[in-house]
């Protein structure tokens, strides 16, 4: 279980809750070891999407209804706030842009710094708490020695959510509560059941948690008006062998719906913005060696003067790779691997472990 902070009696916490089983273990646990809990739900979407939305909304009425019955249940004040508005600015925009720019976004990464650690405890400050909990499963712990809160992976390591959380900053850590760190999943919901608590089956929520259907193309092209036009898919020779739906229909690496027959399967090598053309090879054309990483957050070190032997990971399912780190100009960071890696993405996350602690990590710019 996860260590109780010194004198955790009085000691105010919001805790995000989602409606879902973790979220609400969470709050559930802290209660027990003696904090001072808050509930809090954020609306992310506009009112009129959430309305519409036919239950499928993160911030649905059914989501903050289960929240709500769960802390009537432990007997802890609860909220709704609406911040739908920062989501927007924060997430949503820089989605639809990643992906107009021919890139492949990770909006859970900006989330959690933007908004659960970042408009949610600014309003955890505002109602005197100390500090922001929520359903992640993830460690926080403090090195003396390196005088620096670490960020270490949880026991599930299945479920494990250091990828997405890499990003935050030291005083987000300092402020930070995962009590679902030393779980795995099947813990959490047995002793949820054990519990009553009204969420314990629950089933887990979508990745995205802003569109429910998967068809981002569409969404960006609502969202932003752009015209998003259609275009030629081009060999690595040049040669036009098809057509494309438009830019942010496409990720690098994507095999299905290219439309495209050949003798062997075609996956996306590059996304030619400028020319408006998707470029398709066969699977060995997506095996990189290397990558550069920009806006790069070292978390448990300093940053590296000298080459650095670290394992990283450049998406969330992604097996860790043993890599070399070595920095680059403007802050950049070029990670070369033990062994090519599959289609690494330019804005995706890659993240950087020295075993089961995280040292850093940065936004994919380009790969060779």
């Amino acid at each position: 279980m996860f260590k109780v902070r010194r004198s955790a009696a009085k000691v105010r916490v919001v805790v995000g809750m989602s409606g879902g089983v973790d979220s609400s273990l969470a709050a559930a646990l802290l209660l027990k070891k003696g904090y001072e809990v808050i509930g809090v739900t954020f609306r992310m979407w506009p009112k009129e999407e959430c309305g519409s939305s036919l239950g499928r909304a993160c911030c649905n009425l059914e989501s903050v209804t289960r929240a709500r019955v769960v802390s009537e249940q432990l007997k802890i004040p609860y909220y709704v706030l609406d911040f739908s508005e920062e989501f927007r600015k924060k997430v949503i925009d820089y989605f639809c842009q990643e992906y107009l720019r021919g890139h492949t976004p990770n909006p859970c990464v900006i989330c959690n710094e933007k908004i659960k650690f970042g408009k949610l405890l600014e309003k955890a400050r505002s109602l005197g708490a100390a500090a922001v909990a929520t359903g992640h499963y993830a460690n926080v712990i403090y090195s003396r020695h390196k005088k620096r809160y670490l960020l270490k992976e949880g026991r599930d390591k299945k479920r494990d959510q250091t990828y997405f959380l890499f990003s935050l900053s030291q005083d987000q850590l300092r402020q930070a509560i995962f009590p679902l760190g030393d779980l795995t999943k099947e813990n959490v919901r047995e002793t949820a059941k054990r519990l009553k608590l009204f969420t314990y089956d629950t089933p887990s929520s979508q990745d995205v948690c802003f569109i429910y259907d998967k068809k981002y193309g569409e969404y960006i092209r609502k969202k932003t008006g752009v015209d998003i036009k259609r275009g030629d898919i081009v060999n690595l020779r040049g040669r036009t062998i098809g057509q494309h739906k438009g830019i942010p229909f496409y990720t690098i690496g994507q095999r299905r719906g290219l439309g495209v027959a050949y003798k062997e399967p075609l996956y996306v090598v590059r996304i030619d913005v400028r020319n408006n053309r998707i470029v398709v090879g066969t699977k060995s054309d997506v095996l990189k060696g290397s990558l550069i990483a920009e806006k790069v957050n070292w978390i448990s070190i300093d940053p590296p003067s000298r080459p650095l032997k670290v394992s990283a990971k450049i998406r969330y399912n992604h097996k860790k790779a043993s890599a070399v780190l070595s920095r680059g100009g403007n802050g950049n960071v070029k990670v070369e691997f033990d062994h090519p890696q599959e289609a690494p993405t330019p804005g995706q996350a890659v993240v950087f472990y020295d075993r089961d602690i995280v040292i850093g990590g940065g936004w994919i710019k380009e790969s060779t």
